[in-house]
């Protein structure tokens, strides 16, 4: 079973999704995820963002529902389709992940080497244009240790195109960076998607950033989907969590008590993320 591009408004559709590590975390999602629009997932820490966005990917296998791309369920179909499907896809993780003794040049040639069929000499001239995009030019030859923290996500999104992906998901891409350079770094990620057509997922809790990139927002919270429409549907809706993350006020619980009402999760394991 192979994936293919198709003209659906809505290439990447969550139903009834249930996801989560070792126990439900998040349950009955659907979402559809509109072409060539960026869709931000937002919520508060540990309310699943991250969670969500890897199970998108069948990077962990959904507890339950569907995950379709073009109308594949990729929780039934065949591991072809599914490395097919991330064929198409771009990741730019938290932190940027890049490997620390390459290059910037050479970490964005790495997914190309991977994929086989080029050259060294031509991956690395393919690496250079990727960081051109991104307002590198002149630090291919850079090693991550030697570049602020937003360069590093420039590079992370550079890496995360080498291959011209169809589907470009970016979580927490501005965590960590001061206001300028994360309005800098928004800047690119809608001309990414307005000069290649890219449909974008973006996991965050930057409420600056919706007001820049935003098409559509996800609200996550309590295990589920709060709300899910465009920026004015989702900050108008009535729910408390809603308007206390759009006013930056305290829980209702916390407010009530004068406690903090958070509880501590289980650590996931070293190699996932999570929100």
């Amino acid at each position: 079973m192979t994936l293919t591009s198709t003209q659906s408004p809505f290439p990447i559709e969550l139903a009834h999704l249930d996801a989560g590590y070792d126990n439900v975390l998040i349950r009955d999602v659907n979402v559809k995820f509109g072409r060539e629009k960026i869709t931000c997932i937002l919520g508060p820490s540990g309310k699943g963002k991250s969670t969500l966005l890897r199970h998108t990917l069948m990077l962990n296998h959904p507890l339950g529902g569907q995950v379709l791309v073009d109308g594949v369920d990729l929780v039934t179909a065949p591991d072809q389709a599914i490395r097919d499907f991330r064929r198409r896809v771009g990741v730019l993780f938290q932190g940027a992940a890049l490997f620390n003794s390459l290059t910037l040049a050479e970490n964005v040639a790495f997914p190309i080497l991977e994929r086989g069929g080029v050259s060294e000499s031509l991956a690395l001239d393919i690496a250079r244009q990727k960081l051109s995009l991104v307002g590198l030019d002149d630090f291919a030859r850079y090693r991550p240790a030697s570049v602020s923290g937003g360069m590093k996500k420039r590079a992370g999104i550079a890496r995360a195109m080498a291959l011209d992906p169809e589907f470009l998901f970016l979580d927490e891409p501005s965590a960590g960076l001061d206001p300028v350079t994360a309005a800098d770094l928004d800047v690119l990620i809608k001309d990414v998607r307005d000069r290649f057509g890219t449909t974008i997922v973006v996991v965050t809790h930057e409420l600056a950033s919706l007001h820049t990139i935003a098409d559509d927002i996800v609200m996550l919270g309590d295990g589920q989907i709060l709300a899910h429409g465009t920026l004015q549907e989702v900050a108008s809706n009535p729910h408390p969590d809603i308007r206390a993350f759009f006013t930056r006020q305290p829980s209702v619980t916390t407010a009530a008590t004068g406690t903090f009402s958070g509880r501590l999760e289980a650590r996931a394991p070293k190699d996932r993320i999570t929100s």
